[in-house]
């Protein structure tokens, strides 16, 4: 019977233990949500028209709307990808090099060879602008990508914490039902008929 009770509390403490998890892990969902939706809008960021080829390809539903979800900071990043790779002639930032070419000082290509680098007016090499451009990408990208990110991890949780929280009211329902109940009462059996002795 004391065993029976132990294993009764056990059940009624590891439901509410999980219910408990499932609220908290509900509530810092919700926020996570909230807090990175709020965040993204007050960016103030807003997708072009339908026109630009980018926005076309990855944004054409959210044409000239602000972003504010984190499908729309993605589809954004991809967008801003695009631009950066036709301001660089389809070059990435490791294709490029650190510095303008003397040779020739308009191709995005550039060169990592102080010697062929174009010079300023102090002979120092001057530095590839269009390999710069990468850096403010990936700077702005990152960020986009993280905003998604933490919205997906935000819903992530909301699902755990839904998860926790039915299996918290199943495991007391269980306990409940098995080690709750009263034993019923042995019922004595019907008493047996006897036959008189007869002399």
């Amino acid at each position: 019977m004391k065993r029976k009770k132990i294993w009764e509390i056990g059940g009624f403490v590891a439901g509410g233990v999980l219910i408990l998890f499932g609220v908290v892990a509900i509530i810092m969902g919700v926020n996570g949500y909230n807090t990175t939706r709020d965040a993204i809008k007050a960016e103030g960021i807003t997708f072009g028209s339908a026109d630009d080829p980018a926005v076309a390809k990855y944004a054409d539903q959210w044409a000239g709307e602000q972003v504010t979800t984190g499908d729309q900071a993605r589809a954004f990043a991809k967008v801003m990808r695009e631009h950066t790779l036709e301001s660089t002639g389809g070059l990435t930032y490791a294709e490029m090099g650190r510095f303008q070419s003397a040779a020739k000082p308009d191709d995005p290509a550039g060169t990592s060879d102080e010697e062929a680098a174009l010079k300023d007016a102090s002979g120092q090499p001057v530095s590839n602008g269009a390999r710069d451009i990468w850096v403010t990408e990936t700077a702005l990208t990152t960020a986009l990508n993280v905003s998604y990110m933490a919205e997906q991890l935000s819903i992530f949780g909301l699902v755990v914490g839904i998860a926790l929280l039915l299996t918290g009211v199943g495991l007391v329902i269980v306990a409940f039902a098995v080690f709750g109940r009263e034993p019923k009462p042995a019922t004595q059996g019907a008493p047996v008929a006897t036959r008189p002795l007869t002399t």
